[in-house]
């Protein structure tokens, strides 16, 4: 009623307002009952980038009674068969570049099943040609998403949730194959967190959202729906690029992005050719890994206004807010960026967010230095995993949920993500915290990403291995990396063993930690026990 001429979704040369988004999402939900989506709880999935379909689908499918559930496009067949089977999807939508992925993935899903997802092909247009190529786009009989949209009647009575705990979306965390976890969202935690979104990312009303962050990741961290309860533009990115972000910030008046740490590092380190100075000041949530308080004070230094959120896809994506103070406003700008670099508090819609004693359930001492494990409970925790009543369980014993991070509360009652349970280094008895070499590490004027792992040791039990990659031009030897680091941290902190290479990462900008504790893993012992002066 308010926004219905204001601009809604903008990608390329491609534009909608309100109006016709709330149109073609309406006819979106009828098509979907026309293709067999009739009972509460089918699931339809999908498989694509940020582009204006995928923000549609945030919509049409709930408004079918439908569950959504996006996967992760850096998915291979193999996977996407596991989580078809596992979701029982009866539908999937596939942007074109990803249309092989799919169909290997159904290919596989055939040999055991006869129940097999129907594909809708997801093209640049409603024309069957590629961007890129120019040349004829085959769907091989496949259904066309801008066909689909045609079938549908644009008065199509909404199907609303029987129960606000009813279904919304089904995300999956990155687990193995054999294993998926499907995180069930419902309609009141999503409305909650959405809410919430638009208050720790302070949107006024009608602003204008670049997606940087993937949004089948947690559902754009539930920014999908945020956007629209203020009237928002969202700027549909294909591929995150220090280019397209600067570019799209200059010509769209971008006033809020997000992104894991990674964006951040890409920004903070683009070629000057890429940069443009920005038209006014970008509010910016950081988060899906903890950020290294260096690329927070960088990207403060170009202008971004940073706030640090943390959460899980058990939490909906952000669960926690560094909520700003102003007495730290008179603090030195690294001394401010290493405050923001903490977790802070559970934002509005969270009821609690605690550290305690996984054992005793006791919340740890408030002292910066009692190590804990983060724990959650409120209305904007999952209602559970998809048919895993036993890891259900698990995850809520002691009637909160445990995240299997670890880390300590300040006296002001912030917390601070020390490391995940399994990533936490125990060498000769003490525990040293990845994070905080990790942040000493990308201080270093020559390092643009770096990730700490431990490597078995025969004497120590375990040492700090460090992954690190170079910025362009830079040389530097891992005697000088060591050395910078014992300079700066306790020496049985600092790595022992510095590897120079690209880091493996998931599509959502996170370190695949478990590669390269493989890699550790396969080193060997730095040290032998018979032996070691150490």
């Amino acid at each position: 009623m308010v926004y219905r001429d204001a601009p809604s979704v903008v990608y390329g040369d491609v534009r909608f307002t309100w109006g016709e988004t709330l149109d073609r999402c309406t006819r979106l939900a009828s098509s979907l009952t026309l293709l067999g989506i009739s009972s509460p709880g089918d699931v339809v999935a999908t498989l694509a980038p940020n582009i204006p379909a995928m923000y549609e689908l945030h919509f049409g499918v709930p408004m079918a009674g439908a569950v959504l559930c996006t996967l992760n496009i850096r998915h291979d067949s193999k996977m996407v068969s596991v989580l078809l089977k596992h979701s029982k999807a009866k539908l999937i939508f596939v942007d074109y570049q990803l249309l092989d992925v799919a169909k290997g993935a159904i290919e596989i899903l055939s040999k055991t099943s006869t129940n097999l997802p129907r594909l809708v092909v997801i093209l640049e247009s409603d024309k069957t040609l590629t961007p890129t190529t120019g040349k004829t786009f085959s769907t091989n009989g496949s259904l066309e998403y801008e066909k689909v949209l045609t079938m549908g009647k644009p008065d199509f009575e909404i199907k609303w949730p029987s129960d606000e705990w009813d279904p919304i979306s089904l995300n999956y965390t990155s687990g193995t194959t054999s294993s998926p976890k499907g995180v069930v969202y419902s309609h009141r935690g999503a409305y909650l967190n959405s809410l919430a979104a638009v208050l720790l990312n302070e949107m006024l009303s009608m602003p204008v959202y670049l997606w940087t962050v993937p949004m089948f990741h947690c559902n754009g961290w539930c920014l999908t729906w945020a956007v629209a309860a203020q009237g928002g533009t969202n700027i549909c990115l294909r591929n995150v690029s220090a280019n397209g972000i600067f570019s799209s910030i200059s010509q769209h008046k971008v006033t809020h992005m997000g992104g894991a740490p990674t964006v951040m590092n890409m920004i903070v380190n683009a070629p000057v050719n890429d940069r443009k100075p920005l038209p006014r000041k970008v509010a910016v949530m950081i988060g899906a890994a903890p950020p290294p308080s260096q690329v927070l004070f960088k990207m403060q230094e170009l202008g971004f206004d940073m706030t640090h959120a943390y959460g899980l896809t058990e939490t909906y994506g952000p669960g926690t807010v560094c909520t700003w103070k102003p007495e730290w406003n008179s603090l030195s700008p690294m001394a401010q960026a290493k405050i923001k670099a903490r977790q802070g508090v559970h934002h509005i819609g969270m009821e609690e967010v605690d550290v305690k004693d996984p054992v005793t359930m006791k919340s740890v001492t408030p002292d910066a230095k009692t190590m804990g494990e983060v724990m959650f409970r409120g209305n904007t925790v999952m209602n559970g995993y998809l048919n895993d009543t036993k890891a259900t369980q698990d995850a809520f014993e002691g009637g909160w949920f445990r995240s299997g991070d670890l880390g300590v509360k300040h006296p002001d009652g912030y917390i601070e993500l020390k490391d995940r349970s399994k990533d936490i280094i125990i060498s000769g008895g003490e525990n040293i915290s990845t994070i905080e070499v990790e942040s000493v590490l990308f201080s270093h004027p020559a390092v643009l990403e770096a990730a700490v792992v431990g490597r078995p040791d025969d004497h120590w039990g375990e040492t700090p291995c460090a992954f690190v990659k170079l910025k362009d031009g830079c040389n530097v030897s891992s005697a000088e990396i060591i050395k910078y680091c014992r300079d700066l941290l306790p020496q049985y902190m600092a790595p022992r063993t510095v590897v120079f290479e690209d880091l493996p990462k998931t599509s959502t900008g996170k370190t695949q930690k478990f590669v390269l504790r493989g890699k550790a893993k396969a080193m060997g012992s730095l040290t032998r026990r018979s032996t070691s002066k150490l």
